[in-house]
């Protein structure tokens, strides 16, 4: 199980609106059944999370601490697997083959921390796809910066922060071009580091 910080990144992130509007892909026949398919995924993968936040937030949930945990193990566990089928019969679903949809399976695949070379994977996919306009830059950064800590390395865009608990003041995790960052946030279409830090506050 990934650590509490880590945790409640993510939920602010997705809180915070990392799903960005879809923008002009080529006009294909998008796949309906497809994006049932990852909506109904996304949908698994948001529940546990959401109950966690009410833990934190100290608001009552119908579950206890130890089922939420539990559960949310085997959501995560059961997507990766379904994330993997996807990737293997489509390759990384862009926005011309499911539509906004597109950035909640990059979420299901930022939460496979489990496996960090299917992450790898996935990086290099969608790296493909940002010349075509396919993939929302924002999230390939995200999942750069996810897979640099997994590995423990020097993130590039300081998207991974530690979240204090108090104060809600967030540090990123150390950064590899700390003078350059806001350069490269700018070219992923991201605010200024300083701003997106404020935003946990």
């Amino acid at each position: 199980m990934k650590a509490i910080l880590t945790k409640v990144f993510i939920i602010a992130a997705l809180i915070l609106g990392y799903f960005n509007i879809a923008p002009f892909a080529q006009a294909v026949k998008q796949n309906t059944a497809l994006i049932k398919h990852i909506d109904s995924m996304f949908k698994d993968d948001q529940f546990w999370r959401k109950e966690f936040g009410k833990t934190q937030r100290k608001e009552k949930s119908v579950y206890s601490d130890e089922t939420i945990q539990k559960k949310w193990a085997e959501a995560d566990s059961i997507n990766e697997l379904k994330a993997k089928a996807i990737i293997k019969k489509y390759g990384y679903p862009g926005y011309n083959l499911v539509g906004e949809t597109s950035n909640k399976f990059w979420a299901i695949v930022q939460h496979c921390d489990d496996d960090i070379p299917f992450q790898e994977h996935v990086l290099a996919l969608m790296k493909k796809e940002i010349a075509r306009n396919n993939v929302d830059k924002a999230n390939y950064a995200l999942l750069t910066d996810r897979v640099l800590a997994n590995k423990h390395q020097k993130q590039i865009y300081g998207t991974q922060v530690n979240v204090d608990p108090k104060t809600h003041k967030a540090t990123p995790l150390p950064l590899k071009y700390p003078k350059e960052v806001n350069k490269l946030r700018k070219q992923m279409g991201m605010e200024p580091l300083e701003k997106y830090l404020k935003s946990y506050e």
